[in-house]
């Protein structure tokens, strides 16, 4: 897939842009004050894959909390700014790697130069955000509403005010829970700045909803050619988002690794629970690093045939199953003893790729 060129930042040793990876990222939930549950949770999302982690700074005590929380974890840590300059100030003087900024809810012109000073000072990128919900009244006014092109002039207009303070370590991010107007947008600013872009459907929704949004979105996004890091934005538990943004990038074909799981929809044929398998099978295989992909199929008429390019692989029988791999079956194996069977293979699998 062609990416967009774009100039590469580093935020806290990892590399965004250009031709790097695009990176995957959440942000907690925990209230930043409290160190020790959003450390808990930092690396929880680690585990899963998680590149970089945002943190909200609304308080002095949680911009302080940066430096302890920066030394118990091991991935890149972004403070999310809201209206209070010094917060954005007091972050990047307590660790923070990047910081995430509204040029236009930080206030005057004054206390805008005040992080860019600092952040230059440090050496730490700068995301210039700017959110639907948060668009501008002059912008409303001049395109009758909100829109993509509103969108994108007031993100320009930000990214234009810090260039001309100095500053150009910079990324962009332009936001909408409206999916399409969120994609004409990246497309517009796509052709007007060359920073790297943060991609994400705000306020998604919660998980199903959520995930069918983010992956229309961000995919679209992303399959044309925009994009450098992604953020599932989901209500839930953050490493949700993890999971969803490695299988939209697997699905796109810009990431590899993992083990993916396909799965048939079930029909009158199905004798086993096939829907409960798939689950524990996905389940049991998420954190996996292997490249490889596991079937679960319904019955052993068409299963072997139908996922037969799959390395491993189940087909229901009555009260039994086979497994099988390349459509090649193996052995057969009782119903309740299919998903430790499956993972002993995947062991054998693990092993022989050491």
């Amino acid at each position: 897939m062609h990416r967009n060129g774009t100039k590469v930042v580093s935020v806290g040793g990892l590399l965004m842009g250009g031709d790097n990876p695009i990176r995957i990222q959440s942000m907690t939930n925990t209230k930043t004050e409290d160190v020790e549950a959003t450390v808990r949770q930092i690396k929880a999302l680690t585990a899963a894959g998680c590149e970089l982690i945002r943190c909200t700074v609304p308080t002095m005590e949680a911009a302080k909390a940066l430096s302890e929380i920066k030394k118990q974890i091991e991935i890149p840590l972004v403070a999310d700014i809201h209206f209070d300059y010094k917060m954005a100030i007091a972050a990047i003087e307590n660790g923070a790697d990047k910081i995430r900024i509204n040029p236009g809810n930080i206030g005057s012109a004054e206390r805008v130069k005040a992080v860019v000073d600092t952040a230059k000072a440090y050496n730490v990128p700068i995301r210039v955000g700017v959110n639907s919900g948060s668009l501008e009244k002059e912008m409303i006014e001049k395109y009758g509403g909100v829109t993509a092109e509103g969108i994108t002039e007031s993100a320009l207009d930000k990214v234009r005010m810090i260039e001309d303070m100095g500053y150009d370590n910079l990324v962009v991010s332009i936001k909408s829970s409206d999916v399409l107007m969120s994609v004409k947008a990246h497309k517009l600013i796509a052709e007007q700045m060359n920073y790297p872009v943060h991609v994400g459907i705000t306020e998604a929704g919660t998980i199903t909803s959520g995930n069918i949004k983010s992956a229309l979105g961000i995919g679209l996004i992303l399959d044309a050619g925009i994009g450098n890091t992604i953020r599932v934005s989901l209500t839930g538990d953050p490493v949700e988002e993890i999971y969803s943004a490695k299988l939209i990038l697997k699905t796109l074909g810009l990431r590899r690794g993992g083990v993916s799981v396909v799965s048939c929809p079930t029909c009158g044929r199905t004798n086993i629970d096939i829907i409960t398998l798939a689950n524990q099978v996905e389940d049991l295989v998420k954190d996996i690093d292997l490249d490889i992909t596991v079937a679960v199929m319904g019955c052993v008429v068409n299963g072997p045939g139908e996922a037969k390019e799959a390395d491993l692989g189940i087909a229901g029988g009555r009260g039994e199953g086979l497994l099988f791999s390349k459509g090649e079956i193996i052995r057969k194996v009782p119903e309740k003893e299919l998903l430790s069977a499956l993972s002993i293979e995947i062991e054998k699998l693990q092993k022989s790729t050491c």
